[in-house]
């Protein structure tokens, strides 16, 4: 289980997509997007409207069960894509690098682009707008709810 949690939402994460857009921008002109599904669908379309790419492929690969990593699989290829060249590989978090490298082996000529990243896979990806620690799980607006929280007097002394 995680030490710490970083709870982003959906306003946050459509500024954090947009700043993304704008560092890709600056770098293209991109022929289309791969998203990793699931998490990088959103930022993925944020990002295919504020460049107007109209081409959007996917990539499916399946790692996490709940908050625990796992074999990294799959699940369906980026045939539109080809070798990535002119391609963006856009996901919402690079985490271990487990994914990222998987997917830079089907596209080795992509430009692969997340939102967050964290120190282990920071190296794998080409460009990102925010780092957050190792043990930190980031809660997407898709995994969580409003609820009442107790305020932190409230809980254990340390």
């Amino acid at each position: 289980m995680a030490q710490h949690y970083y709870i982003v939402t959906w306003d946050q994460l459509h500024r954090d997509a947009k700043a993304l857009a704008w560092r890709l921008h600056e770098k293209g002109p991109w022929i289309g997007i791969v998203a990793i599904t699931r998490g990088g669908l959103i930022p993925a379309a944020i990002i295919a409207r504020e460049l107007e790419c109209r081409l959007v492929e996917s990539v499916s690969i399946t790692t996490y069960d709940d908050e625990n990593l796992g074999q990294a699989q799959v699940t369906k290829y980026p045939a539109a894509a080809g070798d990535g060249t002119g391609f963006l590989i856009i996901d919402d978090l690079v985490d271990t690098g487990t994914t990222a490298k998987l997917v830079r082996g089907l596209l080795p000529k992509a430009h692969f682009a997340t939102v967050y990243a964290k120190p282990a896979g920071k190296p794998v990806v080409d460009t990102f707008i925010t780092e957050v620690s190792q043990d930190t799980w980031i809660l997407f607006p898709w995994d969580t709810e409003p609820q009442f929280i107790a305020p932190l007097a409230r809980g254990k002394k340390q």
